[in-house]
């Protein structure tokens, strides 16, 4: 492309000799204007290679940021329907398990002590029961004891009969351990006093 002078340069053109000046002189300033003008163009162009290349760089600086700005904006819609399907979808359903489960505790709150007195009721019923069968083991236990057994337990242990009963038996046991005590004393007094008056046995007691 044709170079164009600038208007600097074209205001250091010589300006047009008269006739009366040399031809060599004017053609040497013609020929160092001339050299001017092309190192400067030489500089232009050069500068002018270095921003084409910059701004090839930066074009593909744009497109790459362009790309990641495209995926970024495909994200955020995708992320966006997402999130209003989820508003318009599953939040109904959360508020309505949310009111079911509401229903069912208030329900339940209702309900609640009457539940908490039928298992007070089977808890007595239970340890009634219970207490029961363990008299009734006992009574077993106490009928499967042969007489000594009963009699042992009943005064000397405790044992499933009334308290008169229990009063009986150890005032018998206590008259008749009294008896036997004074039936024992009179025998070892009655052998003392033979003893003491030389009485013997055997034969001479026999005669």
């Amino acid at each position: 492309m044709p170079a164009t002078l600038p208007s600097h340069s074209r205001d250091q053109l010589p300006s047009v000799p008269s006739n009366t000046e040399p031809i060599d002189l004017h053609t040497g300033r013609l020929e160092t204007v001339v050299k001017r003008m092309s190192e400067q163009a030489a500089r232009y162009e050069v500068q002018m290679r270095d921003l084409e290349a910059k701004l090839s760089e930066n074009l593909s600086n744009y497109r790459a940021i362009d790309g990641l700005m495209q995926e970024a904006v495909t994200g955020v819609k995708k992320t966006s329907n997402r999130a209003d399907r989820a508003l318009n979808t599953q939040v109904p359903h959360i508020n309505r398990e949310l009111e079911t489960s509401m229903q069912a505790l208030n329900d339940l709150a209702d309900v609640l002590p009457t539940i908490r007195d039928q298992v007070r009721d089977i808890q007595g019923f239970y340890d009634t029961g219970k207490t029961k069968a363990e008299h009734l083991e006992m009574d077993l236990t106490w009928l499967n004891k042969d007489f000594y057994e009963r009699w042992r337990c009943i005064i000397f242990d405790e044992s499933p009969v009334s308290w008169r009963w229990k009063a009986i038996m150890r005032c018998l046991f206590t008259i008749s351990f009294l008896i036997c005590t004074w039936l024992f004393w009179l025998l070892l007094a009655g052998a003392y006093k033979a003893h003491r008056h030389r009485l013997v046995w055997g034969e001479r007691l026999m005669s």
